[in-house]
């Protein structure tokens, strides 16, 4: 295993994975979030009732497989760096501000670039979409009388919400694609980026309908943003804009 020069203490050296080592851990985060949302989902849901039963379930089976996540990275960093104290993972997760490529300088102006980031995945909603199953679309069951109705003054599934919305965008699948594979893989020279795009996108087979838009989108809002200026805080903050958008909807419906 060959290793890359990086922006990190002298104690922290960061591999470059090979192929295999980038699929298998494409495939760790992928199969169970897609085993959860296809095969445990549909059967956690007769443990439910009403008009949200499948609903509650997605939901709950999403969580856990992005808490999985989060405890896949922390097992191959323990592993890759022999210890998780902070900052070791903040070097082996490209957790430190947005540096410059020329002039090597951090933070500052750079953090405008998540207003950057944040309008490419706006301008994604305005892309044609391949239609989503009914009884799969959260958003029209959220804006239905069923939905609503379920979630006013529902402060116990708001803040399941809130888990799933935390380790989705912070500690789970960008902390994964962009703090621990994309830092690792050097492999693919100028292009890496690209690839950790496409693997991200194409990871979403427990949803695979947002997968055309993923590639166009969140490739660069995300993860070509990440590479440039070695910041996994770049996508994970551009990611998370979702988030408080997501998380205002739910909160006006719980006070409805």
């Amino acid at each position: 295993m060959t290793t890359l020069t990086t922006a990190a203490p002298a104690s922290v050296s960061i591999p470059t994975w090979s192929t295999r080592q980038i699929l298998a851990l494409w495939a760790a985060a992928a199969l169970p979030m897609a085993a959860l949302a296809w095969v445990v989902a549909p059967a956690l849901a007769h443990a439910f009732s009403g008009d949200a039963a499948f609903v509650q379930a997605l939901i709950l089976c999403l969580t856990a497989g992005l808490i999985w996540q989060f405890a896949l990275v922390l097992i191959v960093v323990r592993r890759e760096q022999g210890t998780l104290r902070w900052p070791v993972v903040k070097a082996a997760l490209w957790l430190s501000p947005p540096t410059s490529p020329r002039t090597g300088k951090q933070g500052g102006r750079l953090w405008w670039l998540i207003l950057v980031g944040a309008l490419l995945l706006a301008l994604e909603e305005m892309l044609p979409s391949i239609p989503s199953p009914v009884s799969r679309d959260q958003a029209a069951f959220f804006g239905s009388s069923q939905g609503q109705a379920w979630m006013s003054g529902n402060w116990t599934w708001l803040a399941i919400l809130i888990v799933l919305f935390v380790f989705n965008t912070v500690l789970g699948e960008e902390l994964l694609f962009r703090g621990l594979m994309l830092p690792r893989m050097a492999r693919f020279g100028r292009a890496d980026w690209v690839v950790n795009g496409v693997l991200f996108a194409c990871y979403h087979l427990h949803e695979p309908w947002v997968i055309p838009q993923t590639i166009l989108v969140d490739t660069f809002a995300e993860a070509g943003l990440s590479r440039r200026y070695r910041s996994a805080l770049i996508g994970i903050a551009v990611h998370s804009t979702q988030t408080v958008f997501f998380l205002i909807i739910g909160l006006t419906l719980v006070l409805k």
